[in-house]
């Protein structure tokens, strides 16, 4: 039980990292360490929210694979990343979630935080 577990981790976390590849690169800096970091931290935590990490975590990487596969359909057209958090799906987050929601957000809104032009893949 505890092998199909961790390989059911390890390939959820292996889909993430190949996806992200498909962001843009100041995307993918933040969705890569984001991804590190909780995956990190909720290591050793109960079977419940294992069920729950496991669960929104998989939901995360079906909206970004749908997301990432309109980009690459249609390079010419603005994607829109992520999906609006309703106040149902806010309501039910913990304080921890909510300190670590804002903390994202700092974090995403930073000012110059990437250079892109450092990316290798990014075409001049």
């Amino acid at each position: 039980m505890a092998s199909a577990h961790v390989a059911r981790v390890r390939a959820l976390y292996k889909r993430l990292m190949l996806l992200h590849r498909l962001l843009p690169a100041e995307l993918r800096a933040l969705g890569d360490q984001y991804v590190k970091d909780e995956f990190r931290r909720n290591k050793r935590v109960g079977a419940q929210e294992v069920q729950r990490f496991m669960e929104e975590w998989e939901v995360y990487a079906d909206v970004l694979q749908a997301q990432t596969m309109e980009s690459v359909m249609h390079p010419t057209q603005k994607v829109h990343y992520g999906v609006l958090l309703t106040t149902n799906k806010l309501n039910g987050f913990s304080g921890e979630q909510i300190g670590q929601l804002y903390e994202l957000m700092q974090e995403a809104t930073k000012p110059n935080q990437f250079n892109i032009e450092d990316d290798p893949y990014h075409k001049k």
